[in-house]
């Protein structure tokens, strides 16, 4: 399942205002120091996914992340869309060891 929280499905109506609606794929991307994250992009789906209409808008999502996920809230904030798992992504490393610099992520 797909929740979009109404301020997404406003900011996904002001994108598409005066563009065809594509398809939107809900992926796992790299993370940094706190690790991967789910994020957006614009993609076809393929016979790999699991597709849902939600708000007017079709979401895919590979079947093994989604069965991972269990679901997906997008929302969306003064840093951008925020895709939040309804059940937590395991930590896959990450961590301010992996940061490298020295101003640290941690501080």
């Amino acid at each position: 399942m797909v929740s979009l929280e109404q301020s997404a499905k406003a900011e996904l109506d002001a994108y598409f205002s005066d563009k065809d609606k594509t398809p939107i794929r809900i992926y796992l991307a790299p993370g940094g120091c706190s690790g991967p994250r789910l994020a957006l992009a614009l993609d076809e789906p393929n016979d790999d996914d699991a597709t849902t209409e939600t708000g007017g808008y079709t979401f895919a999502i590979h079947k093994d992340l989604f069965e991972q996920v269990q679901g997906v809230t997008i929302s969306v904030s003064c840093g951008g869309f925020s895709v939040i798992p309804q059940v937590p992504l395991p930590s896959m490393g990450g961590g301010c060891s992996g940061c490298g610099s020295s101003s640290s992520c941690c501080s």
